[in-house]
């Protein structure tokens, strides 16, 4: 499993997003601090969830952030994070 599947998983079963989109911009930083030549370490995600409803901007990354604590630990070195309720994409 690479780590954009991990990602996958971790979001889907910590989060309950209704919409989640990975992507790998690890090739945008070559060259640059935490890059790897096989890359995965920088990337982009949108999640939608319900359960964002009510927080702010800072504790819904922070959720996000939580559930991929391990890949952290483990060489994701950059995360872009747009965390929305369902009614914010409507």
């Amino acid at each position: 499993m690479n780590r954009a599947e991990r990602i996958r998983s971790a979001i889907s079963n910590g989060l309950t997003p209704d919409r989640l989109e990975i992507t790998d911009e690890s090739h945008l930083h070559a060259g640059h601090a935490g890059a790897q030549p096989g890359g995965e370490t920088h990337y982009n995600v949108t999640v939608v969830s319900s359960g964002f409803e009510g927080l702010s901007r800072v504790a819904r990354q922070r959720r996000v952030y939580a559930v991929l604590e391990a890949e952290f630990e483990t060489g994701l070195h950059a995360l872009t994070v747009r965390a929305l309720t369902p009614a914010e994409v409507s």
